[in-house]
């Protein structure tokens, strides 16, 4: 088979697996298809299957293949952060910003310190710190992906749920929307790479200069040429910013941070973030599952896993409940405010990629946090759902 049909197959297998498991398997309740997708792409990676079935792997997921994936993968992934970016408000997370400081402050840093402690102790064994990552990177960035809480899937399993719109969903929003602004600035710190600092200054002062050009021109503009203009300032922004070394995942959060949602129709931009999640994301967790490592066994990673999890878990509650001391909310709001903000998929496992892109983190941390990830994930609505019912005069209060 040449490389076309080859990656035709591959597409096959991308959309038709995770499908079959979800939709036959009724796995909704435990696992959305999103994150049937994830597990998948772990599946059909070389740790499981490609080991498994050699043959397999080396005849359908060449090199060229893996590269086609790869070049539909980082586009879907740009535009989903780009989607991201401009849908970040921060309007009401001002209006009440001492109870929404308080708690994101809280939910983002107790989960981030042990995080970092879970961290230095993986120090104590090899294998964990990618070749170009120092061990203050390591440590910021294993220690931020268990502080990580996963808007754009938070915002699909509060629908699911029915809370998104109500005023609980709301304040949810708010804490999240402001850990979302820390993650990538906690990402762009990481990256800083003070052999290429000249650049990186140059391209900040370019993205500030370029981003207040743009935004005069978005107002001068019908709204079928801000669409347009949108996506040649996601490129622009991303290919700027992976130049400079900042890499371009920053880049495209940058792109649509500096845009106002209310310049485009919300109805159109949910249509899009729908239409990327089903048509080219499904791709982006293939391709993240191919980059799995399992060379130190199979029990070591999963047990860097579960100690992950549980500093992941264990601060993002901790951290709110403290938060919820401080602002005196009634029993039980906090815990369904930290399961809901512990969710972490989609952002994490993009942070992640742009840790291991970078070389500070190894295949093998890669997947423990993948499979955090996956986890955290996975425990949302099944623990959340019997709460919900036992609060109901929680679920009307908007501060």
């Amino acid at each position: 088979m040449n490389t076309t049909e080859l990656f035709l197959v591959a597409m096959l297998i991308v959309f038709t697996v995770p499908y079959l498991v979800w939709r036959v398997g009724r796995t909704d309740y435990w696992a959305p298809l999103v994150v049937v997708q994830i597990i998948a792409g772990i599946l059909l990676g070389p740790g499981v299957l490609g080991a498994a079935l050699p043959g397999y792997y080396q005849t359908i997921f060449t090199p060229a293949v893996i590269t086609a994936l790869n070049g539909v993968a980082w586009w879907a992934v740009m535009l989903f952060v780009w989607i991201a970016g401009i849908e970040l408000d921060l309007t009401q997370a001002w209006i009440y910003r001492r109870e929404s400081g308080i708690t994101a402050g809280l939910a983002l840093g107790t989960p981030l310190l042990l995080g970092c402690v879970a961290a230095l102790a993986m120090l104590g064994t090899a294998g964990w710190v990618g070749v170009q990552g120092q061990r203050w990177q390591f440590v910021l960035g294993v220690g931020m992906s268990c502080a990580v809480t996963a808007l754009p899937i938070l915002i699909l399993f509060m629908e699911k749920l029915e809370i998104l719109r109500r005023p609980i969903g709301q304040r949810i929003l708010r804490y999240a929307s402001l850990d979302d602004i820390a993650i990538w600035g906690v990402l762009a710190l990481i990256l800083m790479d003070w052999h290429r600092v000249g650049r990186q200054a140059a391209f900040l002062a370019l993205f500030a200069l370029c981003s207040a050009v743009l935004r005069q021109l978005m107002l001068r503009v019908p709204e079928r040429d801000r669409w347009y203009l949108g996506l040649i300032w996601l490129a622009l922004c991303a290919l700027g910013a992976d130049w400079s070394g900042l890499h371009f995942m920053v880049g495209a959060f940058l792109a649509g941070a500096s845009l106002d949602s209310h310049w485009f129709d919300q109805k159109q931009m949910d249509l899009l973030r729908h239409h990327v999640l089903l048509v080219v994301m499904p791709v982006f967790f293939l391709s993240t599952g191919l980059r799995t490592n399992w060379d130190m066994g199979g029990a070591a990673v999963f047990i860097a896993a579960a100690w992950l999890l549980a500093a992941s878990v264990a601060g993002k509650l901790i951290g709110i409940h403290l938060a919820g001391r401080v602002l005196r909310w009634q029993p039980g709001e906090a815990s369904l405010i930290g399961w809901l903000l512990q969710t972490k998929a989609l952002i994490m496992i993009i942070f992640a990629n742009v840790l291991l892109d970078k070389q500070i983190i190894t295949s093998e941390t890669f997947t423990a946090l993948l499979l955090m990830a996956v986890a955290s994930t996975m425990l949302t609505v099944p623990v959340v759902t019997p709460m919900l019912s036992r609060m109901k005069a929680v679920l009307a209060r908007a501060s």
